[in-house]
């Protein structure tokens, strides 16, 4: 039977966030808990920090409330296969091991994108769609998230697609804007080729567009010509911690067990 509260906690790279969802609506039950992503961000540093956030949460917890963990990585049957943002000694780790251990109780090791994805389609812009929905995260990097009729499709690194001769996410990313100084004008033509490309190879019933600058959406995605309607997500910054308590607590229903 699906629990009705879990504990989710995303690592990002410059923090770590935490909170008990509830999971009928996917809202945060406490404040969230955040700290600052150790500049060593080691696997003993980063789960002694997951553990702290725990430890900081467990009065509003069942004793038995499941627990997800979001990564910036590819994560195979629990084990961290790449390292985004993140220390690289994290590359191969048996990271659900690590945190069940530091935990003192069994733990959901999920991608961060893929979380956000299951969160938007549950409980935000994607709910009620069906077909094939394609969350992007778009920060330092660009993360992807696949949701066919509400099941996850899981480690799609499509932000990784080499178009025009670059790695995607080098020109499109929210950070690269920042980091050339583009205005969303301008931005916007880069997004337009990165989106095209992928609804041409994919075909999907709908885009969502996660990240900090989704806030800022009026901005650049008026400015896009797809085929494939295009929204920005609902839940934001909240997106994956939601995600990570959801697949904790009944991940074969999203097709990750």
């Amino acid at each position: 039977m699906t629990a009705h509260v879990a504990l989710g906690i995303d690592i990002g790279g410059s923090g770590i966030k935490g909170a008990p969802i509830d999971l009928t609506t996917g809202q945060m039950i406490t404040e969230r808990v955040k700290i600052l992503t150790p500049a060593k961000s080691t696997p003993t540093a980063v789960a002694e920090i997951v553990a702290e956030i725990a430890r900081q949460v467990s009065g509003a917890l069942p004793d038995d409330a499941p627990v997800g963990v979001t990564i910036p990585g590819v994560v195979q049957h629990g084990v961290v296969r790449t390292a985004a943002n993140i220390d690289k000694s994290w590359i191969d780790a048996k990271g659900e091991k690590i945190f069940s251990e530091a935990l003192g109780r069994p733990c959901t090791l999920v991608n961060d994108a893929d979380a956000a994805g299951v969160a938007e389609t549950r409980w935000g812009a994607g709910k009620d769609h069906d077909g094939l929905v394609i969350t992007t995260t778009l920060g330092t990097g660009i993360g992807i998230a696949l949701t066919y009729n509400g099941v996850l499709i899981p480690n799609a690194e499509l932000g990784h697609l080499e178009i025009d001769g670059h790695d995607a996410e080098t020109r499109a990313a929210a950070s690269a804007r920042e980091r050339e100084g583009l205005n969303y004008k301008d931005w916007a033509k880069r997004l337009q080729r990165y989106y095209s490309t992928l609804e041409n190879l994919l075909w999907p019933d709908l885009f969502i567009v996660g990240g900090g600058v989704s806030r800022k959406s009026e901005k650049f995605l008026p400015r896009l010509s797809l085929r494939t309607p295009i929204v920005p997500a609902v839940l934001l910054n909240g997106a994956g911690i939601a995600g990570a308590a959801a697949l904790a607590a009944d991940p074969a229903a999203d097709g990750v067990a």
